[in-house]
């Protein structure tokens, strides 16, 4: 966001600030401040048309990847049930490779001005110099934008699932594991933004976490490249990538979930994996969200505003 932009947007944002502050004199503990400005973060999104613009996206892709299962359906009447199931399945894997680069997305983008945007305006001032403690800050924004990607994942990435459950005529196993994996992703790079964010400024933040994002995906190629020809080196340099960025190893988790039995036979592929990210591997992006969120407070505690 442009300097220009956020002079506009400054006395708006000031006046949702200095309402959160106030209340936030008046509420009777740190649950009530995070809970409050975690409110103000996810209504601050809704005035500035992130939800609706999110929610109109993900419903035209809703419609798009419904109409393309139905039409397959129609047309793989001649197959076996299992056949109809694997193409179907197919399906859904290219539409949640979509959906999670769109959440992903998302995450950085719409966070990468939560704090750094406000600290360049000053409009941080109006909450700031309260008693209010500044990780209740950070986490009450943490909590709003985790609230709202947790939204838009299980409107997305939820309702492609329905949708191939309802088309292929049979539940999917392994759903809630696949939404909570992707939901993981999110809030992984939900916090790295955060903490990027406290220290760069806005369109630095963003490329960052996106630049990670894309460190992370190339690494994984490398890697799949590496187990199909044996190459360990390549298999070691996407092992380091996913350890710096443990976004990729987390779709690859997933798709390993959702990839139909003929898919996985065939190896690697644009949305499967020969090599399987291990649970230690989702323990330790659990843990490397958790840290970036610590990051983020330790660093604005250490801000000089």
């Amino acid at each position: 966001m442009s300097e220009s932009a956020m002079r506009v947007q400054a006395p708006e944002r000031a006046g949702l600030q200095a309402a959160a502050g106030t209340a936030v004199l008046r509420g009777p503990g740190i649950l009530r401040t995070t809970t409050l400005l975690a409110r103000v973060t996810f209504l601050e999104a809704a005035r500035r048309k992130i939800l609706w613009i999110a929610a109109v996206a993900a419903i035209l892709f809703l419609a798009l990847f419904w109409t393309g299962l139905h039409s397959l359906y129609k047309h793989t009447d001649n197959l076996s049930v299992i056949n109809r199931r694997e193409s179907i399945s197919l399906m859904l894997m290219m539409a949640l490779y979509a959906a999670s680069m769109l959440t992903s997305m998302m995450a950085a983008l719409t966070s990468c001005d939560t704090l750094s945007g406000e600290i360049a305006s000053g409009t941080i001032h109006a909450i700031a110099t309260k008693p209010v403690r500044r990780w209740c800050l950070v986490l009450g924004k943490w909590t709003g934008f985790a609230g709202m990607l947790s939204l838009y994942v299980l409107l997305i990435d939820g309702g492609c699932l329905t949708l191939a459950s309802i088309e292929g005529r049979h539940l999917l196993p392994h759903a809630t594991a696949v939404l909570c994996l992707l939901w993981l992703q999110a809030v992984l790079l939900l916090g790295v933004t955060m903490a990027c964010s406290t220290t760069f400024s806005a369109l630095t933040s963003g490329a960052i976490t996106l630049g990670l994002y894309g460190l992370a995906f190339v690494g994984g190629w490398i890697e799949q490249f590496g187990a199909l020809r044996h190459v360990q080196t390549f298999v070691n340099l996407g092992i380091i990538s996913s350890l710096i960025m443990p976004s990729d190893a987390l779709w690859r988790r997933t798709a390993f979930k959702i990839q139909p039995p003929l898919l996985g036979a065939a190896g690697a592929s644009p949305f499967g994996s020969t090599l399987i990210p291990s649970n230690p591997m989702v323990v330790y992006a659990v843990l490397y969200a958790a840290l970036a969120l610590a990051l983020a407070v330790i660093l604005f505690e250490r801000r000089d505003l």
